[in-house]
């Protein structure tokens, strides 16, 4: 049972990661950040409807406040992707994809604000830790060097907010309702909020365009069913085994930049990578102990 929990994750994650690449290689064809976003976002939502309707049983869809936590977690992960994508635009899958791995700390510095979490010197540690291996990584003493922007590790820390404003929704929403229902409502919400940025004639460019099947295959990989796979592996798997496989997003996404789309790293920025990766890991590990 937790063997077959673990490969869910790890196919997840991988699925994640190899979005990121993707992603990548839309936006170096000139396709906007945004308009990857609502695409990924529409093509996960049909397979979370398709869900729904297969298993329709305790959606919590009558539930009031299900709706109202979904719709938080929609604009959450509707910021997660854009910024996300963003950030790729401006500094490379490598340097995006490690610094949304960050959101575990925004997690805990607003627990700690809203008293939800104990501060420990453990959890302190590992912020100063994250903190340094992102100065590593970002080079911001030499920022706008080796393709690096504010922008672009702006938006990255944002994408990795947006992230931990979806996982306190999907949290709080879990109790209220199913996981499918929850981000049904919750990618209907991201089609709206990033919609309402995009010119309509943008979005039915990609229809019959050359780049249609790498459209589709981030939606696939990125948006359905790598959300699906994750949240089934999740009930089979112990917590801090889930923590460590998911570590595979961001080194796969990593790889990618570097190796297919060409991404050049300095040691420093593998130095930076691999502390924010080990204890962002380690941190969930041990606060799943704990």
């Amino acid at each position: 049972m937790a063997y077959s929990g673990v490969i869910l994750v790890v196919t997840a994650a991988l699925f994640w990661g190899l979005s990121g690449g993707i992603a990548g290689i839309l936006i170096n064809n000139g396709w906007s950040p945004l308009l990857v976003s609502f695409y990924r976002g529409a093509i996960g939502l049909f397979f979370f409807l398709m869900w729904l309707a297969l298993q329709p049983h305790n959606s919590g869809l009558a539930n009031k406040r299900l709706w109202l936590w979904s719709t938080i977690a929609g604009l959450g992960v509707a910021g997660n992707f854009a910024f996300y994508f963003f950030s790729i635009s401006e500094s490379g899958v490598a340097i995006a994809a490690t610094l949304m791995y960050c959101a575990p700390i925004f997690v805990y510095l607003i627990s700690f604000a809203l008293r939800f979490e104990r501060s420990t010197p453990t959890k302190w540690a590992a912020i100063v830790l994250v903190m340094i291996g992102v100065m590593l990584l970002t080079r911001v003493y030499e920022i706008n060097s080796a393709g690096i922007t504010f922008l672009g590790v702006t938006a990255g820390l944002l994408s990795g907010l947006s992230l931990a404003l979806f996982i306190f929704s999907f949290k709080y929403a879990t109790a209220k309702g199913s996981p499918q229902a929850i981000l049904t409502i919750a990618f209907s919400t991201l089609l709206i909020a990033l919609g309402a940025l995009i010119d309509i004639e943008e979005i039915k460019g990609v229809v019959g365009s050359g780049d249609g099947p790498l459209f589709l295959l981030l939606g696939v990989l990125g948006g359905g069913a790598s959300f699906i796979l994750y949240i089934i592996g999740l009930r089979k798997t112990l917590p801090a085994l889930a923590s460590i496989v998911s570590a595979i997003e961001p080194v796969t996404a990593a790889l990618f930049g570097v190796i297919i789309l060409g991404e050049a790293l300095a040691y420093s920025q593998i130095l930076g990578m691999a502390l924010i990766l080990v204890t962002v890991t380690l941190l969930g590990v041990y606060s799943r102990k704990h």
